[in-house]
């Protein structure tokens, strides 16, 4: 890791407690108010895969923040993946189950058939939300290029769900 990353990196804060008892939220708000630590950040998301993508697409709603950023430093679109109910017009949409009973993502279908996408998100935990969101993309008929994430809490079971995937650092 850089020196540039690993600075990035000690801005993030562990939140105890947050939303709930038992819980370790990861503010990355300090991050984003950084242009330098926002920046190599936002390099370090994307150039695993550089070459092999056409658009990044991000996750509600930290993935957004960090998807658009991305989007702009590898020059190219944006798509959001949010959840249901959001999208002012018809979308496709993916169920997927969470440890309370279930969420659905939504995706318009602006692109291409076989367009290259890159999923970013803040966080693979679980991995519910981005294997839906991988779903989601498949099932518009688009390519996944690559899942790119912040940083990854380990021990959840996140990485046996998704699989390969680039993570800039390690929780």
């Amino acid at each position: 890791m850089t020196p540039e990353l690993a600075r990035a990196e000690e801005l993030i804060r562990s939140v105890p407690d947050y939303p709930q008892p038992g819980i370790l939220f990861r503010d990355i708000t300090p991050l984003l108010a950084d242009a330098e630590a926002l920046r190599v950040t936002t390099e370090a998301l994307v150039a695993p895969f550089a070459g092999e993508f056409d658009v990044i697409a991000g996750i509600e709603a930290r993935g957004f923040i960090l998807a658009a950023a991305a989007a702009v430093t590898a020059g190219v679109g944006l798509v959001p993946i949010r959840k249901a109910g959001k999208l002012p017009r018809p979308a496709a949409s993916v169920d997927y189950a969470l440890e309370y009973g279930t969420a659905t993502v939504e995706m318009h279908d602006d692109l291409p058939v076989g367009s290259r996408i890159l999923l970013i998100d803040d966080v693979l935990a679980t991995g519910g939300t981005l294997d839906a969101g991988r779903r989601l993309v498949e099932s518009l008929g688009y390519a996944v290029a690559g899942i790119s994430v912040l940083f990854e809490i380990d021990g959840l079971g996140g990485r046996d769900l998704i699989g390969d995937l680039h993570t800039v650092f390690r929780s």
